[in-house]
């Protein structure tokens, strides 16, 4: 699958655009820890305490937050999905 870092994660990763090989079906919870493990610096922004995604990071799946899917974190994603992954915002 072809994940889109933003802001500041892009920085950390290096480039925009990565692909990613996981399992057909496999979670949104497990592209967050497959993230963590290959960019370490990435761990606490996108994986939790509990293991869970962490809010200090988005994971847009179609353009909608996965938090907000009915299966949230377990939403199961395809080799072919994009996934565009945003650190928080804020304005005023």
């Amino acid at each position: 699958m072809r994940v889109n870092f933003y802001a500041t994660l892009r920085t950390a990763v290096g480039q925009k655009t990565v692909e990613l090989s996981l399992p057909d079906g496999s979670s949104a919870q497990a592209l967050a820890h497959e993230i963590a493990r290959r960019w370490p610096a990435l761990a606490d922004r996108v994986v939790d305490a509990e293991g869970g995604i962490s809010r200090r990071v988005h994971f847009m799946l179609g353009g909608r937050n996965i938090r907000w899917l009915p299966e949230g974190a377990a939403t199961k994603l395809a080799a072919t999905d994009v996934i565009d992954v945003f650190p928080p915002t804020a304005g005023g």
